[in-house]
């Protein structure tokens, strides 16, 4: 049931409920200890959980999560009190009151942090440079430009991060610029190759940008500094460069002395960093190719993030196909990406391959984990779907022995649970 407790929260957030306050310390107890539900619960429990707070120490991060530590937030013209609180509030408000102005005032969130910049401690820079990630825009570059030379490393590297993200930036451009000049087109191949000639080393200015001149141990220099400059560089640079192809066309083409991993590793990074779906599906490739993997997905946790870029709809789509094709072995992390509840034709992928595998007699704990998230995501909806499936099924001669058993006990929770959610859904949208 607690795995259910988010979304409850949302639903009744949705509809505007609020907290019997009687019931608000075992809220608090139950946000205390998992993050992921504290804004939904401060949300539902409102003013009573601030003011239980201040008494119980154990509850103290609910003033914490709250810019002014338990007050009210600073409004849009409250401009003494966002300026008291960033200049005397303890770290934990000053992150929440940036966090909170940068999403409605990205403009006023960089001045506050601009004028305080050179006092602050290197990890506290660090995460307040962190908060631009929201609302990222144009005018942010001048600020970001500086912190290039700032002297903490990974305030450096973030600010070079976020400066690669606005594809418009001058960083952006000498990145294009220096990747440019390491991938090429032979034309005289047919078909034509990529051509690839890495950085011979790694001078100031790069390090500058933001490349990191030492490799991981095991990871060769120039393949190192070559993934960096071709991750930063916008991903417009290469259909220009690269003989006016399309995305599909540009990751299809075949890449010379090995470099091709290297290469489209980087495009991946690259694709997830700038949000761009159209070269996020050309590396995905479709969900039906061999091994599942599209040119430059190399990994499931690499698939996962370019998914990430795909508006909902295709996401699902995508991943049915997978999963209808492959199965269900590799499909977790994938699943993972996939709005709540499940579009009906992932739905129906994942039960199909629920029971393909209760009929070759696997044991479900094998898929543990896929039944878990079924029971949080699916549909409610696809429970009369799954009636069938709850009678112990004879089982083949090579089956696991009593298989058939358990699997008839996973789908029984997993139908109970799909029921408890409509029963839930319903009982907040009677009123």
């Amino acid at each position: 049931l607690m795995e259910l407790l988010p979304q409850w929260l949302a639903a009744a957030n949705a509809h505007g409920y609020a907290a019997p306050p009687q019931m608000v310390p075992a809220l608090l107890d139950a946000a205390r200890g998992r993050t992921d539900l504290r804004p939904a619960a401060l949300a539902f429990a409102g003013p009573l959980a601030l003011w239980l707070a201040r008494l119980n120490p154990d509850w103290r991060f609910a003033l914490r999560a709250t810019p002014g530590g338990g007050s009210a937030a600073p409004g849009p013209d409250e401009t003494e009190r966002v300026r008291r609180l960033w200049d005397e509030g303890l770290f934990a408000e000053r992150v929440a009151l940036l966090t909170s102005l940068r999403a409605r005032d990205p403009g006023a969130a960089r001045a506050l942090l601009t004028s305080t910049w050179s006092t602050e401690r290197a990890e506290d820079r660090l995460m307040f440079l962190d908060s631009l990630r929201t609302g990222l825009e144009p005018a942010d570059e001048p600020f970001l430009e500086q912190a290039l030379t700032d002297r903490s490393r990974n305030v450096r590297a973030t600010a070079a991060e976020l400066l690669s993200a606005l594809q418009e930036s001058a960083l952006a451009a000498r990145m294009a610029a220096r990747a440019a000049t390491c991938v090429s087109l032979d034309r005289a191949s047919d078909p034509p190759v990529i051509t690839v000639e890495a950085p011979h080393e790694c001078d100031a200015a790069m390090e500058r940008d933001g490349v990191a001149p030492h490799p991981p141990s095991g990871r060769g220099e120039r393949a190192w500094w070559l993934g960096q400059l071709v991750e930063a560089a916008p991903l417009g640079t290469w259909p220009a460069r690269l003989g006016g192809r399309t995305p599909e066309e540009i990751v299809a083409l075949p890449v010379a002395d090995d470099w091709h991993a290297d290469l489209q590793a980087a495009w991946c990074r690259a694709a997830v960093r700038q949000r761009d779906a159209a070269w996020a599906r050309a590396l995905l490739g479709p969900p039906t190719a061999p091994e599942a993997g599209g040119p430059g997905a190399v990994s499931l946790a690499e698939r996962a993030k370019l998914l990430g870029t795909l508006r909902a709809v295709e996401r699902a789509e995508w991943v049915a196909g997978f999963i209808a094709t492959h199965g269900l072995s590799e499909a977790f992390q994938l699943l993972g990406m996939c709005a709540v509840p499940w579009a009906p034709p992932l739905g129906r992928a994942v039960v199909d391959a629920l029971n393909i595998a209760r009929d070759a007699g696997s044991y479900p704990w094998s898929f543990s984990g896929v039944m878990g998230l079924a029971e949080r995501c699916l549909d409610p909806s696809e429970a009369g779907r799954l009636d069938g499936l709850l009678a112990i099924p004879d089982e083949p001669e090579d089956a696991s022995p009593g298989a058939g058993g358990y699997w008839a006990e996973a789908f029984q929770r997993l139908v109970t649970t799909l029921r408890l959610r409509a029963a839930m859904t319903e009982e907040l949208e009677a009123v």
